[in-house]
């Protein structure tokens, strides 16, 4: 047990880290109603909250390069739990935003590249490969086993005590943080203030265009803004592409930047040299692919069976149990094949298991659920998950020499998080363009609705179709003035259209992932093979090296 006590104190750590955005998943309309806002205003949060990780990423692993990982791990579990009360305490979405979407964001991304190095500090050798893989298998644990806790706590008591309870498990790890051994900071090392802007301002623009793109449309615009009166569409099209290409300039001047720092001497905030390494940058990448689907199935899925089916948190946790099972058992079985199939093999496997996982459940999502064959489905989305759990956090960390654990713990939070603010911003966005454009069409189309009650309906879609059930849209429109029989048609035609546009949301989902599967071919082909015994005794003499780790 001494052998492994850091390891369950940073195992802790990672599970909180990622237990949050799980939790606000399914427990998302009992919090909506909670603080007065809407779905649209909870996927907002869980998306701003991914975007701040995966903005400032970077940055907090080379504060903590600065300061000693230690000292950034402690610090960073003292803004989190912070950032948790405040959440717990939250009236309404502006304090939610602040103290979820924001505080505890900046206190994640201190203590998870942290977490990553801190591995690599206090393990060598076998130990160090046991370590990351564990602390892959504690992720992908968290976010399956987080719906089943938000559920029962949202039901049974409410969704602010899993906060509370976050707090207080964060000041516990702050007690025992001190038996981590850590090496000293460069407290020399000067921090690029214009990489940090650059890096930030990029993903915040393209994530904000994608969040965006719900109201103004993608290229044709729908409902821009205006501004003085003038409406914002050059040209005829849409401010989102204008933010996404904008977007892009400043990421592209923030690599351009790196490069150049790197080349000079200076220390960039990424070390874009570390992306020519095959296996980090197929393992990255797949990171994102899987975050991505994990984050958009999480976000439709509740919506699907407490909007539309009316199922409480504790029955949609139930719901996503079978994926809880399913991780834990293949993310087992994945760390056993590793000694007989190599990570691409794996990661393949994995990958094409989790869209096979998706089709599944999409089939299953009918105006009755389709049991057995969704829980097949969440069990198989599970399998695939476990399997790339099982592989991708130690390809990328044995890619890498020990003294560049620290930015990979950064690069790996960050294309985590990146793949889950695109997952719910994207696929959010593309779940109600589809309703608003089919609710539109399909009530403009009906013979017995009056012109008026069509125009109404159009002009309170205008902005976006609310995500709500057929009962609260039924409820609506009498409270609007419309007839018992013409609220009945219309609210059944919603209801029609929205499971409707779930499901096409869905397949984009399924399409993405399958497509994703070429992304595994910069993983290592090779088997790893044990080190002789009495080969030597610097355990860490082959790990060090990517190019050998790579097989490239």
């Amino acid at each position: 047990m001494k052998r492994w006590f850091v390891l369950i104190i940073l195992g802790v750590s990672q599970f909180v880290m990622v237990l949050d955005s799980t939790v606000m998943n399914v427990s998302i309309t009992t919090v909506a109603a909670d603080l007065g806002t809407d779905i649209g205003g909870m996927q907002a949060a869980i998306t701003l909250y991914a975007l701040t990780m995966a903005a400032f990423m970077l940055t907090g692993g080379k504060l903590g390069d600065k300061w000693g990982r230690s000292r950034a791990f402690r610090i960073g579990s003292v803004i989190y739990g912070l950032g948790s009360l405040t959440t717990a305490l939250a009236p309404d979405l502006t304090v939610l935003l602040f103290g979820w979407s924001l505080v505890e964001g900046l206190g994640a991304v201190l203590v998870i590249p942290a977490i990553a190095a801190l591995a690599a500090i206090n393990y060598s050798g076998r130990d160090r490969v046991i370590a990351f893989s564990a602390l892959g298998a504690i992720t992908g644990f968290a976010a399956a086993a987080g719906p089943l806790i938000g559920g029962i706590m949202t039901t049974y008591s409410s969704w602010r005590f899993v906060f509370v309870g976050e707090a207080i498990v964060m000041a516990l790890v702050l007690v025992f943080s001190g038996r981590i051994k850590d090496i000293p900071g460069d407290k020399k090392l000067r921090i690029d203030l214009l990489s940090v802007i650059l890096s930030a301002a990029g993903l915040a623009i393209l994530v904000f265009a994608m969040l965006q793109s719900k109201t103004w449309g993608w290229l044709i615009p729908l409902n821009p803004p205006e501004v003085g009166g003038v409406t914002v569409a050059p040209f005829g099209i849409s401010p989102v592409a204008y933010l996404i290409l904008i977007a892009i300039l400043v990421l592209s001047w923030f690599l351009g930047r790196q490069r150049r720092l790197e080349a000079v001497g200076r220390v960039p905030l990424l070390k874009v040299s570390l992306l020519r390494i095959p296996a980090l940058r197929s393992g990255l990448t797949m990171f994102l692919a899987q975050y991505f689907a994990i984050a958009a199935l999480f976000f439709v899925v509740p919506v699907y069976l407490q909007t539309i089916l009316g199922y409480n948190a504790l029955e949609t946790g139930l719901k996503i149990l079978p994926l809880s099972l399913g991780l834990i058992v293949f993310s087992i079985i994945g760390s056993r094949l590793s000694t007989v199939r190599s990570a691409r093999n794996i990661a393949r496997i994995g990958q094409f298991t989790l869209g096979v996982g998706l089709f599944l459940v999409f089939a299953a999502v009918q105006p009755d659920l389709a049991d057995w064959l969704f829980a097949t489905g969440m069990f198989v989305v599970g399998a695939g998950f476990g399997l790339l759990a099982s592989q991708l956090g130690n390809v990328n960390m044995t890619a890498v020499s020990k003294d560049d654990t620290s930015e990979v713990g950064g690069l790996q939070g960050t294309f985590q998080n990146l793949g889950s603010s695109f997952g719910t911003a994207i696929v959010g966005s593309v779940f109600i363009l589809l309703l608003t454009s089919g609710f539109s069409a399909t009530v403009q189309s009906s013979q017995t609705i009056p012109d008026d009650v069509k125009q109404q309906v159009a002009e309170a879609t205008a902005s976006g179709a609310p995500i709500i059930s057929e009962q609260q849209a039924e409820q609506a429109l009498l409270d609007s003035g419309a007839t018992a029989d013409e609220a009945s048609e219309i609210a059944q035609r919603y209801a029609d259209v929205q499971l409707e546009s779930l499901r096409q949301a869905l397949f984009v989902v399924f399409a993405i992932t399958v497509v994703a599967i070429v992304l595994a071919r910069g993983l290592p082909a090779t088997i790893p093979v044990p080190a002789a015994a009495g080969s030597g005794d610097d355990p860490d003499a082959d790990e060090d090296d990517p190019d050998q780790v790579a097989g490239t």
